[in-house]
């Protein structure tokens, strides 16, 4: 067990460099029809997209009452869902996505020490 010190409460929060020829993200949001969580949800990973990925992402919305299969090949069960399809490792974050440092860390974009 390590000896604790006053750095070990610390945790300390670091941006992603961008890399020149990283490839474009590729982001599913799966959601119920128009309901406040899914325009929540989409309006949010908009502004952390812009902010963030300064135009390498495209954002797919998958209405899962219009398109209900659409949710079995990444085993949706709570919406809303984003799935990170590229880059890979494939990641998931459930949620109205309104808890900016959960997603940009589920995300893989900040890293946190």
């Amino acid at each position: 067990m390590k000896p604790m010190n006053e750095k070990s409460n610390v945790k300390t929060i670091k941006r992603r460099p961008a890399k020149k020829n990283d490839n474009k993200w590729v982001l599913r949001l799966y959601v119920a029809g128009q309901s406040p969580k899914a325009l929540t949800a989409f309006a949010n990973l908009k502004k952390i997209c812009e902010e963030q990925l300064e135009g390498k992402y495209s954002i797919e919305v998958i209405d899962l009452l219009i398109y209900p299969k659409r949710g079995n090949e990444d085993q949706i069960l709570a919406l809303p869902t984003l799935v990170r399809k590229l880059p890979v490792p494939v990641r998931k974050i459930i949620g109205d996505l309104s808890d900016t440092e959960r997603v940009l860390v589920g995300l893989d974009i900040l890293n946190i020490d």
